[in-house]
């Protein structure tokens, strides 16, 4: 299986575990994959990211769509 390159070039914000007894934690990063341009990124992380869960991986602007989406909801 092919090795997943990634660089993960902004850590923008990481949630905390919701149990002290979950290995992974939820993070929104912009991430390198492959080489390519970075994009916004969220998924579940371990603590030294060797590891992850699936997640999602959005354009700036799908991300700019989704923060004007929630500042409707919220505000």
């Amino acid at each position: 299986m092919a090795e997943t390159m990634f660089e993960i070039k902004e850590q923008i914000l990481v949630f905390p575990k919701e149990r002290d007894t979950d290995v992974y934690h939820k993070e929104l990063n912009l991430v390198s994959w492959y080489g390519k341009p970075e994009k916004y990124d969220i998924r579940g992380w371990n603590d030294d990211h060797t590891k992850m869960t699936k997640g999602i991986v959005l354009s700036e602007g799908e991300f700019r769509q989704i923060v004007e989406a929630a500042e409707q909801i919220l505000y």
